[in-house]
């Protein structure tokens, strides 16, 4: 990236005001720790009402932050079992490729 590009990129940042977030910090490192399932539910719930309406902007504001913050911790637990399955997937394709060779006779 050219001096001039790092420039106008932090002059953008510059120009964006940063939103308050409706969320207190405890709250978003208890939606941190939460299970996929339950992570998911209450996704469910907070879709649900912001469909159904009758929010005024604020409260659909802070509803909209919580799905935001539900389902980024859904896709970080679901990111980590899909590692999970690739390292074991990798690891069983490595060991198939090595059944029955000398080199497994030997260990």
């Amino acid at each position: 990236m050219s001096d001039t590009d790092e420039a106008q990129t932090k002059e953008q940042s510059e120009e964006q005001p940063v939103l308050a977030s409706a969320l207190s910090q405890k709250e978003r490192d208890t939606i941190a720790k939460l299970p996929y399932e339950q992570a998911r539910d209450q996704l469910i719930q907070a879709v649900q009402a912001l469909e159904a309406g009758g929010l005024d902007l604020d409260a659909s504001m802070r509803q909209w932050e919580i799905g935001e913050a539900l389902a980024k911790r859904a896709q970080e637990l679901l990111g980590q079992v899909r590692a999970k399955l690739d390292a074991a997937q990798q690891e069983q394709a490595s060991a198939g490729a090595q059944a029955g060779t000398q080199s497994n006779l030997d260990a």
